[in-house]
């Protein structure tokens, strides 16, 4: 496993880094995704220098992750799964950067938990990018008004979030979010996964969120 996933870290890395040169941008921030990866699967990647991982539960990372940062100083921490307003202030107090904010209920209570705590993370105005029911995400006509609602309740809002529909050509939904970014004024991209993060890459993405592609498919 160790030799596996420092293997795989290198090669995602060159070739992220090969396409966000053929797009003229510059390389995503890499964000390694270990939800359901346990601390003895993740310490690979954190003794070989990475330092950016992304979580899709709010317990799972509060139970794994203080003792690794602990012993792996620096480590960077985004929340990339749909996160419950209850969860606010734990999420506010974990992570350093939340990608899934949608919806006015979770922006009131990030606000408040904000406020309350001082921490501010970055945040990511997650977009329904290929409007589907099952997907979270605002509505890509709501986004503006989204955006404004989330900086008046002081969220530091630094870009977009998307997960283009699965099995389709990803270009054209990265290609518009990227179009929304520019003319919602926000400079960072999150987009691009396992599947498509070299044309995430070539079209601006300023994070790639990856998991299997490093830590191998589960089983």
């Amino acid at each position: 496993m160790t030799d596996d996933s420092v293997s795989r870290l290198h090669t995602v890395s060159a070739e992220l880094q090969r396409a966000a040169k053929l797009g003229d941008h510059a390389m995503p921030t890499l964000i390694a995704v270990s939800k359901t990866h346990d601390a003895d699967t993740i310490r690979p990647l954190l003794g070989a220098g990475h330092r950016v991982f992304g979580e899709n539960r709010v317990q799972e990372a509060a139970a794994k992750w203080p003792a690794l940062q602990e012993a792996y100083p620096g480590v960077e921490l985004h929340l990339i799964g749909q996160l419950q307003s209850n969860k606010a202030a734990d999420a506010v107090a974990l992570f350093d950067v939340i990608h899934t904010v949608d919806r006015p209920s979770l922006i009131a209570a990030l606000g408040e938990a904000m406020a309350k705590s001082g921490k501010r993370p970055d945040c990511f105005l997650q977009v329904n990018i290929g409007e589907e029911d099952q997907k979270g995400g605002c509505a890509i006509a709501e986004a503006p008004a989204m955006l404004a609602a989330a900086r008046e309740a002081g969220l530091p809002i630094v870009g977009l979030m998307a997960i283009p529909p699965h099995g389709v050509d990803a270009a054209p939904y990265f290609a518009l979010l990227a179009k929304m970014a520019r003319e919602l004024g926000v400079t960072k991209l999150s987009m691009g996964m396992s599947e498509d993060y070299e044309v995430a890459a070539m079209l601006g993405a300023s994070h790639v969120r990856v998991g299997s592609a490093l830590f191998g498919a589960r089983g």
